[in-house]
Order: structure tokens, then sequence, then C-alpha cells
């Protein structure tokens, strides 16, 4: 589960006493407590910092719970909610699962409820998070998969636009590798890709660029914060290393492009185009002999 020390939660409570009282039960049970007297004022912590959890009560003036509730699911979906209403509150459970929120607790809170509540709030976020990973790796290498492709490279060609820094694409195939399979089985093929995937992991910058098996004998790798000759020397590495693996007559061709945001046309047709722009530049090194990097910078 995840560790209390790293995890976070927010009381939102426009009463001054709950706000106080909830602090002190959250913090006693290890968690990292934030406090926010209203919907707006959350919210604006949510810009600051990414967090966990919210505990919200549902009647506040301006923004009420269902209000804030809506807006955490609709802008920071990697955060949960609980829901906390008074007896007297018209509110059922089915309700407040309905509008999307993790769980619901009754007011006054039982610190003992409250616990247990938080304990499967995490362990359910655990869950969750380890089948998001399942889904987003390659089951052979490890590697991201083509999915997880997909989503970081929009994310990541946002960011950098956003940011202003250089983002890069390098498009990785595998020469001549049908005719390894061929000849060695399919079994020593596996062992080429895992043996790439290390080479890839091992050349590029550890929680920075970001590595993919896009299916068979074709990757990708997103360099994110790097010059156009800091790019070319990663790929180059990876050439390299693998040349030294000898893997029988294989070799690799690789293209890498900037990925630069074209404001003049919609995000979707943008992205297609980078990815077709290191495709091509891919299959120029191939059409060029193979063994090689072509760059369009």
């Amino acid at each position: 589960m995840e560790d209390k020390k790293s995890a976070s939660i927010l009381v939102v409570d426009d009463d001054e006493l709950v706000r106080v009282t909830l602090n002190i039960l959250v913090s006693a049970l290890g968690y990292e407590c934030l406090v926010a007297c209203n919907g707006k004022e959350a919210l604006d912590v949510l810009e600051s910092r990414e967090i966990d959890i919210v505990l919200s009560d549902i009647v506040m003036p301006e923004m009420d719970g269902i209000e804030l509730l809506a807006q955490i699911r609709e802008h920071h979906k990697k955060t949960d909610v609980i829901v906390a209403t008074g007896y007297s509150e018209r509110a059922s459970y089915a309700d407040m699962i309905k509008a999307g929120a993790m769980d619901f607790i009754k007011k006054p809170i039982d610190q003992s409820e409250l616990e247990a509540k938080l304990d499967r709030a995490f362990r359910e976020r655990e869950l969750i998070r380890k089948l998001e990973q399942l889904s987003l790796s390659d089951g052979l290498t490890g590697l991201y998969n083509r999915r997880a492709y997909d989503q970081r490279f929009t994310r990541e060609v946002e960011r950098a636009h956003r940011q202003g820094y250089q983002l890069f694409l390098a498009i990785i195939d595998i020469d001549n590798f049908k005719d390894f399979n061929d000849t060695f089985g399919h079994l020593e093929g596996d062992r080429v890709l895992v043996e790439l995937a290390h080479i890839l992991e091992e050349c590029t910058r550890n929680n920075v660029d970001m590595c993919f098996r896009l299916g068979g004998d074709e990757f990708a790798v997103l360099l994110p914060q790097t010059s156009a000759d800091q790019a070319t020397e990663i790929v180059q590495r990876i050439l390299l290393k693998y040349i030294e693996c000898s893997f029988g007559k294989t070799t690799l061709s690789i293209g890498v492009v900037s990925c630069r945001r074209n404001v003049d046309i919609p995000m979707s047709e943008d992205e297609n185009s980078m990815k077709e722009r290191a495709d091509q530049a891919m299959y120029d090194a191939k059409n060029s002999g193979k063994n090689c990097v072509i760059c369009r910078i």
C-alpha cells in the first residue's frame, strides 16, 4: 500500500472546528493533511500540487461538495473524493457513488470508521495503479506498450509546448528480424527483443526519457528536455550497443525527429504528422542501407 508519509489528504469544510478536528485525526493516522474552507480554496490547492484523496463536506456556501466533486472528476483525475454528510442531509451512498465519489462517510466522523475508510481507499488506489501499469506494459520486454505510447506522446507534446523545451521522438526498427526468427527460432527472437529493451533503458535517462515497444520489432523512445545533439548522441549509443551484441545479421534503423507543436493545426493532426515524420525517417534509414540513424531536426 502507498506509504502514509507520502500520501496526502485534503480536508474541505466550511466549519473551522470540523477542519481542525479532522486535521488532527488524519494527521494522527500518519497521513499528510491539508485543509481548505471551501470548494474554491480546495481547487486552488489542487492546482498547486497533487492530492491523493479529498475529504469534503457536502453542504458549503458558493460551491458545494457535489460541484467540487464534479470539478475534481473533470480536472484532477488522479484524485479521489470521500464525501462527508450530516445525518440530517438528504444524500445517499448511492447518490454519491453515482456522482463519482470513492466513498461516503457520515458526520460527526468517528476516528475508527475514518481510519478504515482511508485504509480501504488507499488499498483500492494501489490496486488500480497496478492494473493500470499492467495495461500499459509490454508483457515480453516490460517496456511501455503502444497504448502507453499514444497516451504519453500527447502528454509530452503538450507539456513541451507549454513549458517551452525541446522534445524528440526516435522510432527504432530491427533490420532483418524476420530472417533471424526463421533461422534461429522465435525464442531467440524474443531474446533479441528483450536485450534491445535493456539497451534502450541503459542508454536513456532514468525517470526522464520513455521507452516503448510498439509491437513486433518496432520500438520508440521519447526524449524530452534535450537538445538535437544530445538526442542524436543517445540514439547513436543505442545503435552501437546493439551492434556489440552481434545478433546474427540484425541491425537497427533509427529515425529521429523533433516534435514542435504547430498551433495552426489541430492537436491530433499535428501529433499524427510528427509520428509520420519519425516513421519516414526510420524508413529512410532502412533505404539508406540500414544500420544507421536519420535525424530530421
